[in-house]
């Protein structure tokens, strides 16, 4: 079963990307599933009901979000309503929501979570990751796990994936909006990379117009964000999971931007 997940989708520029691509990008890589990081899909934070709709418009099966999931005005029973939507699981259990979720795609079921990492994230306080994933792995019967670790720290997300090495499908790192070159397929079956990276505008800083983060990083004062104009970029990553084991055989990533064209290498 072949999955997609695109990282971090950074407002209209980033959805209008997906948009271009994602035909072409399925026929390609004879994509079954359609995954991705909807935390940042509103103007660069939180989701909303249009956003979501849009995304599940363009075929996407599941979204999961981070720590701006609740930078919004969705009520209760968006939350309720939304059931492709993944929230992150260690937080406090009154959060609306869902942080780990069964889908089926075809008569195949596949599990979906999204944790959130502790270093250098203080928003939302989240409880100990690895103790969270270990409750939902004590109960899941679902071969197919795949897990979304939003954090920002490289290490923390490599030490997350290699301790769930052969317990879980594939760990995909999400919230620096950078891809990173290291994804592997480790030895005991789970895929792992340190970001997926960004779907977003390409000539700014993270998808933030770079004056106003140049000035932030410069003089340590608050300024605003506004979403970078120009072209975009998209980020993702193809994964190829045994449905009967549940084990990934290949990870492969996509990058396209104004530099760096669309180059189909199929697996």
């Amino acid at each position: 079963m072949r999955f997609l997940f695109f990282g971090d989708i950074v407002s209209k520029p980033g959805r209008d990307i997906i948009a271009k691509y994602l035909p072409l990008i399925k026929k390609d890589y004879c994509i079954d599933v359609v995954l991705g990081n909807g935390e940042n899909v509103a103007h660069g934070r939180g989701i909303t009901a249009g956003t979501y709709n849009e995304l599940c418009n363009l075929g996407f099966e599941a979204i999961t979000l981070g720590n701006h999931f609740l930078n919004g005005t969705q009520s209760n029973s968006f939350w309720e309503s939304s059931s492709k939507i993944v929230r992150p699981l260690n937080i406090h259990p009154s959060a609306a929501g869902c942080g780990s979720r069964v889908f089926e795609h075809n008569g195949i079921k596949f599990r979906v979570t999204n944790v959130l990492g502790r270093s250098f994230i203080n928003a939302l306080s989240p409880r100990n990751p690895f103790d969270a994933l270990d409750e939902v792995i004590a109960s899941n019967d679902v071969k197919i796990h795949i897990v979304d670790f939003h954090a920002e720290a490289t290490g923390e997300k490599l030490a997350f994936a290699w301790n769930y090495d052969g317990k879980v499908s594939c760990v995909l790192g999400t919230h620096t909006h950078v891809q990173t070159a290291d994804a592997r397929v480790l030895p005991n079956g789970t895929a792992c990379i340190s970001d997926v990276g960004m779907c977003g505008p390409y000539n700014g800083i993270l998808g933030v117009e770079k004056d106003y983060i140049i000035y932030r990083t410069r003089t340590g004062l608050p300024t605003k964000f506004e979403i970078a104009k120009g072209p975009a970029q998209l980020s993702a990553v193809v994964l190829d999971i045994d449905e009967d084991s549940g084990k990934t055989k290949s990870i492969q990533t996509i990058y396209i931007n104004p530099d760096h064209e669309y180059n189909v290498k199929p697996i």
